[in-house]
């Protein structure tokens, strides 16, 4: 059996900042994470390659540092990692990255099984995931809280509004996964960190997986980030007393105030 995790390098969330002027993320001086999301798929992905004695290959587009990822996803149990890399990726949105990873994933053959987080920190988007099941013509649940397998059975467990359903479906399927309650990613030990640096990791260009130029970078990219900005900081809000007529006229003075109603 063959698994396949895409993973994801983002600027930790918790230290970015956005520049005034132009309108762009400030990611000098920022360490980058494995986006969370993806972490706690690739241990589901990792758990599952244990109890089958699958092969397992971690995938993620990015620059020359986002081997780190790949290092660090190779630690705690994967086989192999390969980096997508190359100018011709450069402004890629979800669909053109979706695109590219797929590419990928054909290249390796026969795949039995993909595991992408719900979604990265740094875009909060969801569609990567999906985009790469429609690319692929693959069947694909989303939003699973866990996964289990029998034979060439599928089964999880999809977070739904006000509770959960269970599904099934015959491999090969995607799953999106999303973050557990408290949940605490698992680190390697020096020993895995050490093994680790025997196991293959490649780098593949566009040329590499045979992906056509109007279809990646800002070509194959059908939406476009304008700007990115902090919203403005709220004024304190107010505790409104009186009686439900006064109440009332206080809320309609506001509104009148905002342009909500004339």
């Amino acid at each position: 059996m063959n698994i396949v995790v895409c993973i994801k390098q983002v600027p930790d969330s918790t230290q970015v900042k956005v520049d005034p002027q132009t309108g762009t993320l400030i990611r000098a001086g920022v360490p980058s994470i494995l986006n969370p999301y993806d972490h706690y798929a690739l241990e589901c992905a990792i758990a599952l390659k244990e109890k089958t004695e699958a092969t397992l290959t971690v995938i993620t587009m990015g620059p020359p540092q986002a081997k780190t990822v790949l290092r660090l996803a190779m630690s705690l149990g994967a086989d192999r990692g390969i980096l997508l890399c190359d100018r011709a990726f450069a402004g890629s949105d979800t669909w053109a990255t979706s695109y590219a990873l797929s590419k990928a994933i054909k290249k390796l053959g026969k795949v039995d099984l993909i595991f992408c987080g719900m979604m990265a920190i740094d875009g909060d988007t969801a569609q990567t995931g999906p985009a790469i099941a429609q690319q692929l013509r693959m069947a694909q649940i989303t939003f699973c809280q866990s996964v289990s397998l029998s034979g060439r059975k599928l089964t999880a467990k999809k977070l739904i509004e006000g509770g959960h359903e269970v599904l099934e479906a015959n491999l090969p399927v995607l799953c999106t996964m999303v973050l557990p309650q408290d949940y605490a990613s698992a680190q390697p030990s020096f020993t895995q960190i050490m093994q680790s640096q025997d196991k293959p990791l490649e780098t593949w260009t566009a040329v590499d997986i045979a992906a056509e130029d109007n279809l990646v970078g800002l070509k194959g990219s059908p939406t476009r980030v304008d700007r990115v900005y902090a919203p403005p900081q709220r004024e304190r809000g107010e505790i409104f007393q009186g009686t439900s007529a006064e109440m009332s006229e206080k809320l309609v003075r506001i509104l009148e105030k905002e342009n909500f109603i004339k």
